[in-house]
């Protein structure tokens, strides 16, 4: 029998296990999340992980935070962050300042027009999380995170990003 995922895809036989046709189910809604949330940051011009690293910086506050600390929080990896943050600064969300104790540690921090664009962002983002997920209401909520917190458990304490291999 053909689950839901199956006859989406047009797959005709059986997954060639339950963790295949689980792994597969959590990226395709983990793609269908994502275009909600790339939908409501299109009107402010930013990418998810432009969003993502102005979030980190608002949550540090005026005293910044180092790239190679933005790099260890963002939900997902940049392979790029020097130029993501070019692009922020370039639109003045924030600036960056290499220290003076250590010369190769560049501190980032979120500007004035950082927090007003945030500030405009709130509301619509949790908009956005109500429509994608409230339906599931606070139990399954519940449930739903810490099974997936459980899921990344092995992979974390490797610190690993494998385990995409053969999708």
């Amino acid at each position: 029998m053909v689950g839901k995922l199956g006859q989406e895809i047009g797959k005709t036989g059986p997954f060639d296990s339950l963790e295949q046709e689980v792994f597969l189910n959590v990226m395709r809604t983990a793609d269908r999340l994502a275009r909600g949330a790339t939908a409501t940051l299109k009107s402010a011009d930013l990418s998810g992980t432009q969003y993502n690293v102005l979030r980190i910086l608002r949550g540090v506050g005026p005293a910044g935070i180092s790239c190679q600390e933005i790099a260890n929080r963002m939900i997902t990896r940049d392979p790029d962050l020097t130029r993501l943050l070019d692009r922020l600064e370039k639109r003045g969300l924030v600036t960056r300042q290499r220290q003076e104790d250590d010369r190769r540690v560049v501190k980032a921090r979120i500007t004035e027009s950082g927090l007003g664009l945030l500030s405009q962002l709130d509301q619509p983002i949790r908009e956005m999380h109500w429509r994608a997920l409230g339906h599931l209401g606070h139990e399954r909520l519940s449930e739903f995170l810490q099974l997936l917190e459980r899921a990344r458990e092995p992979h974390d304490a490797e610190g690993a990003t494998s385990g995409a291999e053969g999708l």
